[in-house]
């Protein structure tokens, strides 16, 4: 197998100075204005007696995501109601600013009035009839958690620029912006998004129109142009303004909480922390799972002003739309040819042509999402090739998880090994576990220079009462045990804690295989979420061919496109994440989703034919160009089911398999402890 060293080509926005990051903000003491977004909720909320949770309460669950570094600032808002004069100025400050430069700020601000409505030590006090109301004062908490992947100096977040703007950025660029191999990606975004209008007219209009002045452009115009997963949360000061969102697949989590009778404060953070979830109850114990949600995927903004009338401050919120038109086209996810004529259905092999293309495109993806990957630890700490393993992957020997090994091996250094993470919940038994030792077989027959490492995870879930209710906190909002059981088993493999598989050798096969504890250290790990959804690998997706055909096949791959944020995404994110890991997901880079888009539907899947042969047709062709014959005919298996989890989940909570199916256990709501 051939394979493409880092110096053949160098990738737009790989950069060499990169990390994931857990963000969060709290806004507090501000009325929140949901009128444009959700109208159905009443804004006019009282301020709450108890907060449910803390901003310790959030650095605790972001750590987890970003060991590296925590980090923290707070913006101060408040406006003037002064009698001398006319309306309501509103002021900013950060705090921990050296005192003279606030006061410098402030007396800017205040420059032609009648006094200064904060001392040196930023205390608001009275002078000439100019003061400030104390029910005006707003806080804003950035927190932002690290987890270094690659490059030798550390970086902190949140980030703060020479003009007060303030951004925490969890995300990756590969396109769309320029960032330089020496650069950093979230320093390169802020420079950008300080380089932004601050006109009122890109808050106030939500088609985020380019700006009227010469060179101008928009924070919505930024966020549109980046290529790759991401969740951002942007101060910009000078217009007093908020922006913050996800890209528009979801890829990366990020929650919401809009302010209500419980907690009146805004907060968005990409988990739940466990706290939050074990004190959010009613009077009879039962918990309410609505305080979180999984935040929309799109571009927000929230404006803070005073009202004419008494001087306090308001912040409207509103969404805008993506201005990138090859962006919105994706979204739509709209096929050119979806309904086949007959003479194009004559041949059973449609050629070489449409599986090149999609080789080609997850070649370059798995490539984008791998490059300079040097271990920031093995760099730190002086480790050997030999003991790095920058990257791995969730592995269960099945045809997505063997395409994205069989693709990695061609783009990682040959001094690497690469970690398959395979986790079990009846050992050796579960599906999952015999075709992730067929796999490595497999691999090791066509990348036969690699060192791959099989990471056997077994699991008994009898025995991880803790862990299940930490792993509900991290599904949350999700509630079913579906999802309990996916994300469990997702954390458990990212953690990778278990033993190293070595099969006997050919001349010793009556011997048992050997196993080594281990733990992987890789902190990139690749996962193969969309592949399904775009090649028609769902068991519904041959129900919907038998009852509209084509079409109805198209649109139900459609909807779940543009529902994978909301069902799978942000749990699959902070389950993996949870464990000082990034998820990557090839199959769900742009350029890959445009390729897919681009081939007819009838090439793409054949559901007429046999399970393991029509489903996910075009990617047992790619599979095959790779060498992995053994692999291309393999059926369609979920984690749940595949590493057994779902089994013991059933047994445990309904009695039985049949219990469970007579239940709808995969849509059945968690029956959580009190």
């Amino acid at each position: 197998m051939s394979h493409i060293s880092d110096g053949d080509r160098e990738w737009e926005g790989v950069s060499e100075t990169t990390e994931m990051c857990g963000i969060s903000v709290i806004i507090s003491g501000i009325r929140i204005d949901l009128s444009s977004l959700l109208p159905d909720i009443d804004s006019h909320v009282t301020e709450a007696q108890q907060q449910l949770l803390s901003v310790d309460d959030l650095k605790v669950a972001l750590r987890r995501r970003g060991p590296d570094s925590v980090g923290g600032k707070k913006v101060v808002l408040y406006s003037n109601t002064s009698v001398s004069v006319e309306g309501h100025k509103v002021f900013s400050f950060i705090e921990g600013e050296e005192e003279n430069k606030r006061e410098k700020h402030v007396l800017v601000s205040c420059k032609n009035r009648s006094g200064c409505c904060l001392s040196a030590n930023g205390e608001f006090r009275e002078q000439n009839n100019f003061y400030v109301v104390p029910k005006s004062v707003v806080e804003l908490h950035f927190i932002g958690a690290t987890l270094q992947l690659r490059g030798i100096n550390p970086i902190f977040q949140p980030l703060v620029d020479n003009f007060g703007n303030i951004l925490i950025y969890n995300g990756e660029i590969f396109g769309g912006i320029h960032v330089g191999s020496d650069n950093n990606d979230a320093e390169i975004l802020l420079k950008s998004l300080g380089e932004c209008c601050s006109c009122n007219r890109h808050v106030d209009d939500k088609k985020s129109h380019s700006c009227d002045s010469i060179g101008g452009i928009s924070v919505p115009e930024v966020f549109s142009s980046i290529k790759g997963p991401w969740a951002a949360i942007y101060w910009q000061d000078c217009s007093r303004t908020m922006w913050f969102g996800r890209d528009a697949f979801g890829r990366r989590s990020l929650l919401v909480h809009w302010p209500n009778s419980e907690d009146s404060r805004l907060l968005l953070s990409s988990v739940a922390p466990p706290s939050s979830f074990a004190k959010i109850s009613d009077e009879n114990g039962k918990r309410d799972l609505n305080f979180w949600e999984e935040l929309s995927c799109g571009i927000y903004s929230i404006h803070m002003d005073a009202l004419e009338t008494d001087g306090c401050l308001v912040g409207e919120v509103k969404m805008h739309e993506w201005t990138n038109p090859m962006l919105r086209g994706l979204i739509k996810w709209e096929r050119a040819l979806v309904q086949p004529t007959p003479d194009n259905l004559q041949f059973s092999d449609f050629g070489y042509e449409p599986a090149q293309s999609v080789l080609l495109a997850l070649r370059e993806s798995v490539m984008r999402r791998t490059a300079h990957c040097t271990n920031f630890q093995a760099v730190v700490h002086e480790a050997s090739h030999l003991d790095c393993v920058p990257v791995a992957v969730l592995f269960s020997g099945g045809l997505d998880s063997m395409i994205l090994a069989a693709l990695l091996d061609e783009c990682l250094d040959l001094r690497y090994a690469i970690d398959l993470l395979n986790v079990s919940f009846d050992g050796p038994s579960a599906p999952d576990r015999i075709s992730a030792r067929a796999g490595l077989k497999e691999l090791r027959r066509v990348a036969s220079s690699r060192r791959w490492k099989l990471v056997e995870i077994d699991a008994d879930l009898s025995k991880l009462t803790s862990e299940k209710i930490h792993v509900m906190s991290l599904i949350n909002p999700a509630t079913t045990y579906m999802d309990l059981n996916i994300g469990i088993a997702l954390w458990l493999a990212a953690g990778g804690d278990g033993w190293l598989y070595e099969p006997p050798g050919d001349d010793k096969i009556d011997e048992d295989p050997l196993r080594v504890a281990y733990n992987s250290t890789a902190r990139i790990l690749l996962v193969g979420a969309g592949a399904d959804e775009q090649c028609a690998g769902y068991g519904r997706h041959k129900t919907k061919y038998r009852q509209g055909s084509w079409v109805g096949l198209d649109e139900e791959m459609r909807l779940d496109m543009q529902r994978i944020w909301k069902r799978n995404l942000g749990r699959d994110d902070r389950c993996i994440s949870d464990n000082g890991k990034e998820a990557r997901f090839p199959f769900l880079d742009e350029d890959v989703i445009r390729t897919f888009l681009d081939i007819p539907l009838w090439q793409v899947a054949n559901l007429d034919q046999p399970r393991g042969i029509g489903d996910k047709k075009i990617l047992r062709e790619v599979a095959k160009l790779l060498g992995l014959h053994q692999a291309a005919v393999l059926p369609k298996r979920a984690i749940q089911f595949g590493s057994r989890v779902a089994r013991e989940s059933n047994r445990e909570n309904f009695g039985s398999n049949r219990a469970a199916n007579q239940a709808s256990a995969g849509s059945a709501v968690i029956s959580r402890p009190s």
